[in-house]
């Protein structure tokens, strides 16, 4: 009885383990959250185009999107969001509320105990499931706030945005592009993807060394301060977040605007890539060596108005 105490034991924690492995984010640069500074829209978080846009934007990969006109009566609450999760984390939600119910009610043979180990597995399985349960709701809360309409006529599976919104969030990045061509005739939208993209890969190198100071000139005073303080973090722990195989599909400009005497360009940056955690000794800790991961993040960049070298100024997530 006792061996098979400890055997559903591990079951249980390792169900719970597989749980929070789905939906915590991995590190990367910034560790996979949102901080720096966007001046007046440090509140406010960039979206990626519904639609292939303007001149104002470089890719490194055709764009596959289609946008067409809303048909009036369609409206978004007639369409639902796209339903997260899939079958294996479905399968071992059930298992782990199985066990659960099992060890609360005496189905597995004393687990349900009052004290000793049977005791204590419940609650730390309840609390993991619960805490699961949190994360998958307020994301699909999320989804359910923003995700767009799909189209009358359109093939399953095809959304577009409303057309003015798209309309208004273009129109306000090509103004900006305007007036930052206005003080430095020489800016380019191509050229400048180009330059977001170096100091992307410059940037995800010191990241992995965990040392910005080579690559301090790319990053505002605040922004090499936030990340240096995380890349310490990790050396005192004792632990490298290594980033290789990296694959970036796209990168598009989606915002552009200039204030208190600042240019600022928002680029959108897809890419696939290995992310993951090992000791000093190069063992796995979290993530995964040979499994790639897709990612999508806005990164800011500012200078002073008119020609001269950018900065990283932010880096946020998605919705």
């Amino acid at each position: 009885m006792k061996n098979r105490s400890f055997v559903v034991a591990a079951v249980c924690i390792s169900a719970a383990a597989f749980l929070f492995m789905t939906v915590e984010a991995f590190a990367r640069v910034g560790g996979s959250r949102s901080s720096g500074s966007r001046g007046s829209r440090t509140m406010s978080t960039p979206t990626a185009p519904s639609s292939p846009s303007t001149p104002s934007s470089t890719s490194t990969s055709p764009s596959t999107s289609t946008s067409a006109t809303p048909t009036p009566g369609v409206t978004p609450s007639q369409v639902p969001p796209p339903q997260t999760g899939g079958f294996m984390r479905g399968m071992m939600g059930g298992l782990a509320g199985g066990f659960l119910g099992s060890m609360l009610f005496g189905g597995l043979g004393g687990m349900g105990g009052g004290g000793g180990l049977g005791g204590i597995l419940p609650l730390l399985l309840l609390v993991a499931i619960g805490y699961l349960g949190y994360r998958i709701y307020a994301r699909r809360r999320q989804e359910q706030a923003t995700w767009p309409s799909q189209v009358e006529g359109s093939a399953p599976g095809q959304y577009a945005a409303p057309a003015a919104v798209a309309d208004s969030a273009g129109e306000d990045r090509n103004k900006g592009l305007e007036y930052i061509r206005r003080m430095d005739p020489a800016f380019n939208d191509k050229a400048f993807g180009e330059t977001a993209s170096d100091a992307f890969f410059r940037l995800q190198g010191g990241w992995t060394r965990r040392d910005l100071s080579p690559v301090s000139g790319l990053l505002t005073d605040e922004m090499r301060a936030t990340l240096q303080a995380d890349a310490d973090a990790l050396k005192a722990k004792g632990q490298i977040n290594r980033l290789e195989n990296i694959s970036v599909r796209n990168v598009e400009i989606t915002e552009a605007w200039q204030e208190s005497g600042q240019d600022y360009v928002t680029v959108l940056f897809q890419a696939n890539l290995l992310d993951y955690t090992t000791d000093e000794a190069g063992k796995v800790l979290s993530g995964s060596d040979t499994v790639p991961v897709k990612f999508e993040e806005f990164w800011t960049f500012t200078r002073p108005v008119g020609p001269g070298g950018w900065r990283l100024s932010a880096i946020q997530q998605p919705g």
